[in-house]
């Protein structure tokens, strides 16, 4: 038998088997103490009933004119009778005999007492100095059937008694860990950035220090990311003042000079401090991605954004390299509009960065997935399980920080949707695509 992995399970299963046992064994010895007791009272019954017909039996026979006669005792109706006797003279020949007395049944008088066949128990008796004998027969079947009764009467309410013992057992075990279920919930249905603290006072005592440690270890943890987030925003925050002061610096020394060598240097350091802005808005990206409110209490339609992100990629790389496929309808969501304008804004920055030259990048969005497919070489699947670590950025040649597809990630984790990547594209033998499968929404939505 398998044992349940649940604690509920286990002790329900341990407490049912335990108390079963438990029941099965006090009806086995109650059992036995009653056919003890059983054979004690028939036992007296022998005796008692050969002690109160010898008596009359052997005024009978004194007042008899005639010796060695047998007279067999008719009955006043037709019943099953369970004790019968016979009483034999000393000479061994029978005098009287119950009507249902058969002489086979009856071994020869060896002593008073008690004594057991293979079919009957009897009881010996004598009277008149041992010239009139007793025996009184019950067939051992009947004592059988007895005991046989009083096990079923006693068996028969455990057929109820167990089954809503085990049920109340359950039950009781199902109410007593119901605080338990309620934890073990908090944890497995909580978000991946969700950190607050679990568990409440209904908790045992013996979970409750499990819940205060893995509380403790929630707050660290929210602590530390806290930290890092914080640095990480403040830093690219902070970076980009002086990057940018840098970079107009650099570009009035490349407008003012004439020397050739000194320009190139310059332009050098223009392209290094424009990646370096590229990187410190990812990093400010990334750290909303992971700190911020990702869902609203209120839905919206994320086309006007869709459509406002690819205005600008329109101005930048033309409107024909990007092919676009919008609803007809409303696509509602409760994603934050700004954190779907990031999720846009890298799929398609990666799109157009990594895929092959001069290809048109294609935009699609659903009433609850957004696709954005580009051509080019499909990937290894180790490579493609990677892509979305940090700095991360495949096989690839082509300029940037490594950090689009995390930070769609990231928010993916943080909203409760999906990000899928393919390589080849579904449906294609070569191309990549990042599908990204909205949040549901609510019921009440």
């Amino acid at each position: 038998m398998r044992v349940p992995g649940s604690l509920q399970g286990r002790l329900a299963l341990a407490l049912g088997v335990g108390l079963t046992v438990l029941w099965l064994a006090t009806a086995w010895a109650t059992a036995t103490l009653l056919r003890s007791e059983m054979n004690e009272v028939l036992d007296s019954t022998l005796e008692e009933t050969a002690q109160r017909i010898l008596p009359l039996v052997a005024l009978d026979i004194i007042s008899r004119e005639e010796e060695g006669i047998s007279q067999r005792i008719a009955t006043l109706r037709e019943h099953e009778e369970f004790f019968t006797y016979i009483v034999r003279d000393d000479q061994g020949r029978v005098l009287i005999r119950s009507h249902a007395a058969e002489d086979a049944d009856f071994p020869e008088f060896e002593g008073m007492g008690f004594r057991q066949t293979a079919t009957h128990r009897l009881y010996y008796d004598a009277a008149l100095q041992g010239t009139i004998t007793i025996a009184v027969a019950e067939p051992l079947s009947h004592r059988t059937e007895v005991a046989r009764e009083v096990l079923v009467g006693l068996a028969l309410p455990l057929f109820i008694v167990i089954p809503l013992g085990l049920f109340g057992v359950f039950w009781i075990v199902r109410l007593s860990l119901r605080p338990v279920r309620r934890f073990s919930t908090a944890l497995s249905s909580r978000g991946p950035r969700d950190l607050s603290a679990v568990g409440d006072g209904t908790l045992p005592n013996e979970i409750r220090p499990v819940a205060e440690a893995v509380n403790d270890v929630l707050d660290r943890l929210g602590r530390t990311l806290e930290a890092e987030r914080s640095f990480t925003a403040n830093a690219a925050h902070e970076l980009r003042t002086p990057v940018a002061a840098a970079l107009a610096q650099t570009q009035r020394l490349m407008a003012e000079t004439s020397d050739t060598i000194a320009v190139g240097r310059a332009a050098e350091i223009e392209v290094a401090l424009k990646r370096l802005t590229r990187l410190s808005e990812k990093l400010m990206q990334l750290a909303r991605a992971e700190g911020g409110r990702l869902r609203r209490d209120t839905v919206s339609d994320l086309r006007p954004v869709l459509e406002m992100v690819l205005a600008d990629f329109d101005r930048a790389v033309g409107r024909a390299r990007i092919q676009r496929t919008l609803p007809t309808g409303p696509a509602l969501s409760d994603l934050d509009p700004d954190a779907f304008a990031i999720i846009v804004r890298n799929l398609i920055e990666n799109a157009l960065r990594h895929g092959r030259d001069g290809t048109p990048v294609q935009v699609a969005l659903s009433r609850d997935t957004l696709r954005v497919v580009n051509d080019g070489p499909p990937l290894a699947a180790e490579t493609l399980a990677g892509l979305t670590g940090r700095f991360e950025r495949g096989q690839s040649l082509a300029d940037g920080s490594g950090l689009g597809l995390s930070i769609v990630q990231a928010i993916a984790d943080g909203a409760q949707a999906t990000l899928e990547l393919h390589s080849p594209a579904q449906e294609r033998t070569e191309g990549f695509e990042a599908v990204f499968l909205l949040p549901r929404l609510p019921q009440s939505v």
